[in-house]
């Protein structure tokens, strides 16, 4: 219990804004997630640490930080977040009728430097959003959306 509520909660803390952080920092992040993981599990530094993180039901620290964004931009096109976010995401509409249009996809923004421009918040968000299937994002609430969303994660990084 106090590994949850003073290691992971400051781990979780702005998470949004670690996106697209260099490798080597993120590693650091992942490494104090494994450090907290081995003293809840009272496991040594040579066991495999993959099969303690599924079985704490924990999130990669890449992962995590994709569930805190695509949960805000869930919030965002269900009206339940702030009104000055509302503006930032934009629904895509095309011209002409295609396939596509049936799935609700948002627009992507052209930028300009990948390095400042690619982590902002109005280009990450599409950029995952249209990236996760289509029963995630017709979750009817935030709850089921949070566990199909945890669920797809979960298989694409541990399976």
């Amino acid at each position: 219990m106090l590994v949850n509520s003073l290691v992971i909660s400051r781990l979780d803390y702005c998470k949004s804004l670690l996106y697209g952080i260099p490798k080597y920092q993120r590693d650091k992040l992942q490494r104090i997630q494994n450090i907290a993981a081995r003293m809840i599990s009272g496991t040594r530094s040579t066991d495999h640490l993959t099969p303690i993180l599924k079985n704490l039901h924990w999130l990669p620290v890449e992962a995590r930080i994709n569930f805190k964004i695509l949960l805000i931009t869930y919030k965002i096109l269900n009206g339940q977040s702030t009104s000055y976010l509302e503006p930032i995401i934009q629904e895509y509409h095309s011209l002409r009728t295609l396939r596509s249009s049936t799935r609700s996809l948002l627009y992507t923004p052209s930028i300009k430097s990948n390095f400042y421009g690619g982590r902002a918040f109005s280009a990450t968000a599409p950029k995952l959003w249209n990236s996760i299937p289509e029963y995630i994002k017709r979750a009817e609430t935030v709850k089921t959306f949070k566990t199909r969303l945890k669920t797809f994660l979960f298989q694409k990084h541990y399976c």
